[in-house]
């Protein structure tokens, strides 16, 4: 069993109003949480990595949790997601690739039907690195006027045996948006991948 002891829990929300066009009726809604975690395979190189990713599955649903609550508790007004991951510069790329499964099934877990994949971005990164992570609609990977993305990160991590792990979400589209595509009103039952 692998341990990612919790240095610090943060979370960000944000009510979009405007892009420089007329203030939306309804502002759209965004929150990421992050969880800056020691990284016990830092400093060394460990062929079975798979395991640990059960040890993380915790850690995915805490901070699901903790963002639909930040974005008024109502899980069914959120439609999209993503995670993302920040890997101290003792670790690899891999490590943050653990976050996969327990990030992205945790969200699922708690929105219920969710089909789409859940959009994702990994890197090594110094202390004070940020990482934009991407959303996209959770029922359709399609639907254009969900596509987004949410800058993140904490001043004082990853230190170089830590990782940063972070889920986000948000509620309705970008504000002003007019791509035109699958509109999320549109989406069918099989529609989850294309």
């Amino acid at each position: 069993m692998a341990e990612f002891p919790i240095r610090k829990i943060a979370v960000l929300t944000e009510e979009i109003f405007h892009e420089g066009g007329p203030t939306a009726q309804q502002p759209r809604r965004r929150a990421a949480a992050m969880a800056l975690v020691g990284n016990p395979f830092a400093g060394r190189y460990v062929e079975g990595l798979q395991a640990a990713m059960d040890d993380l599955k915790p850690l995915g649903l805490m901070l699901t949790d903790r963002l639909i609550g930040a974005l008024g508790g109502d899980a069914k007004a959120i439609d999209a997601y993503g995670k993302g991951a920040i890997v101290g510069t003792a670790g690899e790329l891999e490590h943050g690739a653990l976050w996969h499964v327990p990030g992205g099934y945790a969200m699922r877990e708690r929105l219920g039907e969710a089909k789409a994949i859940v959009p994702s971005a990994k890197k090594v990164g110094a202390f004070g690195s940020r990482i934009d992570v991407p959303l996209g609609h959770i029922n359709a990977a399609y639907v254009r006027s969900h596509f987004d993305a949410m800058e993140v990160g904490l001043s004082d991590g990853p230190r170089p045996d830590e990782i940063l792990f972070v889920l986000a979400m948000a509620c309705g589209p970008r504000v002003h948006n007019r791509m035109g595509g699958l509109e999320a009103k549109d989406i069918k039952a099989w529609d989850g991948l294309r």
